[in-house]
């Protein structure tokens, strides 16, 4: 990919390359816009959560992408130059069913502007459309080819069967993108469409021989199983009663992001999956708590688990 090398924001500890779009949402009163799409939840999520971040999207010169790059500001995350280069910001029109849970009709356009970083973030992060559509898709790999082993890298696939190619195709993109990363997230859904009738603790092993370090699978009010080669853990979910699953996942991985950066062990073992994926999960848990991608800011995580660990302590006694 030919491409012009874009210097460093001060103090950028991660870099998120993925799509930044418009839910639309459907209501008594009318549809209702909100700035969404994975990667752009995740950098917001980042930011709220005090990680210094940069965005790497594709929008279109529109008042969508004026109120994406509201939305961005509000969290403290840079947009990085080149962005506004579509014919239109592309958008998704969210549908809630009974349990909150939503299914999404896309409108989309994927393709980066010819940009990189010109420094070494502590962590890439990517996933979703991002990693699928192309002609940005290709652009993104070639990214991860360029960053990998330099950097932790972090991919949530995210899966959107009806925007994908055949499985077959599909699951040659994910094993090739995830053979690149340090980390990989899949819900139980995407588990599920990638590895049919195989187990959470078989799906974790095949991404570990793939030459991922961290294989993590999550499963809503079931909790999130996290594996390396040091370790494997099963996480429960905080008891919570579901405003909507809208941003959960995305929620759930800037806050395993932000915990990867800030626990300086090396390597992936038992602790370390223990602190990260605890509050990963409570932070998925407060996002599902409320409506929208609305992911916790960092003093509502720490107030979270403090009180988490205060609990946990009170009944040990």
């Amino acid at each position: 990919m030919h491409s012009t090398p874009v210097p460093p924001c001060p103090e950028t500890d991660v870099v998120v390359v993925g799509e930044a779009i418009v839910d639309i949402i459907d209501t008594a009163a009318g549809p209702v816009e909100f700035p969404g799409g994975s990667g752009m939840n995740v950098a917001f999520g980042l930011g709220r959560l005090g990680v210094s971040t940069a965005f790497l999207t594709a929008l279109g010169s529109d008042e969508r992408s004026r109120s994406i790059q509201r939305h961005l500001d509000a969290a403290g995350v840079h947009l990085l130059p080149g962005a506004e280069h579509l014919n239109r910001t592309s958008t998704a029109r969210a549908l809630l069913d009974s349990s909150g849970s939503a299914e999404y009709d896309f409108d989309f356009e994927w393709n980066l502007p010819h940009i990189s970083p010109a420094f070494l973030p502590k962590v890439l992060h990517t996933g979703s459309l991002a990693s699928f559509m192309e002609p940005g898709a290709t652009q993104v790999r070639s990214l991860l080819e360029q960053f990998s082993r330099r950097c932790l890298i972090t991919y949530d696939p995210n899966i959107r069967p009806t925007l994908l190619p055949g499985h077959t195709e599909a699951l040659r993109i994910f094993e090739h993108t995830a053979a690149l990363a340090t980390v990989v997230k899949l819900s139980a859904e995407d588990a599920q469409w990638l590895y049919p009738r195989t187990s959470p603790h078989d799906v974790a092993g095949r991404l570990l021989d793939l030459g991922t370090e961290l294989a993590i699978i999550t499963d809503g009010a079931s909790g999130s199983y996290l594996r390396s080669n040091a370790a494997g853990i099963e996480v429960p979910a905080p008891a919570v009663v579901v405003k909507d699953t809208v941003g959960a996942g995305d929620s759930y991985m800037s806050a395993l992001i932000a915990g990867l950066i800030e626990d300086p062990e090396d390597g992936f073992g038992y602790g370390k999956l223990t602190r990260v994926g605890a509050a990963a999960s409570l932070a998925a848990a407060i996002t599902v708590g409320r409506h929208g991608a609305n992911p916790p800011t960092r003093a509502e995580l720490v107030r979270s688990l403090e009180l988490a660990q205060t609990s946990r302590k009170n009944s040990d006694d």
